[in-house]
């Protein structure tokens, strides 16, 4: 049978590394969303709040443009401490 969560049953593992790196920024989850829609994508602040939940699956069209917004490595996203 395919699992297509992570070990702790979240949808991502980026997510927790999003909300750390935006509260370091003390920003809200608005500016984030903002800048995804200025680069073409979809996501609004209540989509920021499921990913970094871990209740929203993150593609890997939207994970580059995280890296992006938030100037670090892809690796930095996927990073499980």
């Amino acid at each position: 049978m395919f699992i297509n969560k992570s070990n702790d049953g979240k949808n991502n593992i980026c997510g927790y590394n999003i909300s750390l790196l935006r509260k370091a920024m003390n920003i809200s989850q608005r500016k984030p969303a903002d800048k995804m829609q200025i680069a073409g994508l979809d996501i609004d602040k209540n989509a920021i709040q499921r990913i970094e939940a871990g209740k929203r699956f993150v593609t890997d069209i939207e994970l580059l443009a995280f890296s992006k917004v938030f100037n670090v490595r892809l690796e930095d996203l996927l990073y499980i401490a």
